[in-house]
C-alpha cells in the first residue's frame, strides 16, 4: 500500500481532475462538486489515507490536460484509443450514450443517415464522441464549440451529437428538435491515470473500480 499512496499521492494530497462538463458523472460547483466521479475520488482517497483535492473543469479535454501536465494525479475519462498513449485506464465503471439530434423536420431517421456528403455535426470540443466521431465519420463535416447542442442550434447545423441524458432534457425544452433514440456510441467511462504510474498502482485502482462497481457503492445518489 505504501509504494502505491507514494506513486498515486506522493505529496501526501490524491489530486483528482472533475469534469463537471458532464452531468452525468459530476454535478455542482467547483467549490462543492458531487456525483458519481466525486464519491470514487473520495473512496480512492479514503482507502490510501491521504487527504483528497478536487480540481473542477468543465470539459474533458481540460480534465484530460490536467492530468498530463502534472496538475492530477488521476481523472475521469471516456476510454477512447486518442488518449490511450497517455492515459492508464482501469476497466469502466459506468457506461452512458452518445446519441444525435435533428430537428423536428429533418430526413435522417437513424444512425447510418448521418454520416452524409453535406452533413455537418456539432459536438463538444476534446469530448469523447468528438474523438470517435472524428474517426468514423467518413463524408460527414464535425463542428467543434463549447457544447455539441448549442453550436448545433447557434451555427444552423443539421445533426447535433451529445450524451443521452443532458440532450433528451435539452429537446425537451426545444420541441422544435428531436432525438435520433439510436445511440451512435456506448462511452465506456474509467478512472485514469499517468502512463508513468507503477503498473501495481495501475493494478490496484483497477481492483478498487471493479470492488465498486460490484457492490454499486459509487453508482446511487451523491
Amino acid at each position: 500500500m505504501t509504494n502505491v499512496r507514494d506513486d498515486l499521492a506522493p505529496t501526501g494530497v490524491l489530486r483528482a481532475s472533475i469534469n463537471l462538463g458532464n452531468p452525468v458523472l459530476a454535478q455542482g460547483t467547483p467549490a462543492e462538486p458531487r456525483g458519481v466521479t466525486v464519491d470514487i475520488a473520495r473512496e480512492i482517497a479514503r482507502r490510501l489515507d491521504v487527504q483528497l483535492e478536487l480540481i473542477c473543469f468543465d470539459a474533458a479535454r481540460k480534465s484530460f490536460e490536467a492530468m498530463t501536465t502534472g496538475q492530477a494525479d488521476i481523472c475521469f475519462l471516456a476510454i477512447d484509443p486518442a488518449r490511450a498513449g497517455q492515459v492508464a485506464f482501469t476497466a469502466p465503471y459506468l457506461a452512458i450514450e452518445g446519441v444525435f439530434v435533428v430537428p423536428q423536420d429533418s430526413g435522417l431517421k437513424a444512425v447510418a443517415d448521418v454520416d452524409a456528403t453535406g452533413i455537418r455535426v456539432g459536438v463538444k470540443e476534446g469530448s469523447a464522441y468528438d474523438l470517435y466521431l472524428t474517426r468514423t465519420l467518413q463524408e460527414a463535416t464535425i463542428v467543434r464549440g463549447d457544447e455539441g447542442v448549442e453550436v448545433f442550434r447557434a451555427e444552423g447545423l443539421e445533426v447535433g451529437a451529445g450524451i443521452r441524458q443532458p440532450v433528451t432534457q435539452w429537446v425537451a425544452d426545444h420541441p422544435e428538435y428531436r432525438l435520433i433514440e439510436q445511440p451512435f456510441m456506448q462511452i465506456q467511462q474509467a478512472v485514469g491515470t499517468t502512463k508513468a504510474r507503477h503498473p501495481e498502482t495501475v493494478a490496484y485502482l483497477n481492483a478498487l473500480v471493479q470492488e465498486f462497481v460490484s457492490v454499486n457503492i459509487t453508482l446511487g445518489e451523491s
